[in-house]
């Protein structure tokens, strides 16, 4: 199932397609990285997908953004992955 096609389901089910877009922007950013992002967290709620987890540089944390926003472009992003 695309990300456009998790977004457009009926709000009947939204507690289910918010855990599936989440599924789905982890895989993105896990594929977009290559699994460069330690303990990534995604949670999707009120419209809002936030990322956290750990990465060693900037340039990786803008890939998860990127691959975040691919997937969920309907969504507003907050990127707290950690660059240590």
């Amino acid at each position: 199932m695309t990300p456009q096609a998790l977004v457009d389901r009926s709000p009947g089910i939204t507690d289910f397609s918010s855990r599936e877009l989440a599924d789905t922007v982890d895989r993105y950013v896990r594929l977009r990285t290559g699994g460069t992002i330690r303990s990534l967290h995604v949670e999707v709620s009120d419209g809002e997908v936030i990322l956290s987890g750990r990465t060693s540089t900037y340039y990786n944390k803008q890939l998860a953004t990127h691959a975040a926003l691919d997937a969920a472009s309907e969504f507003s992003l907050t990127n707290e992955i950690e660059v240590c």
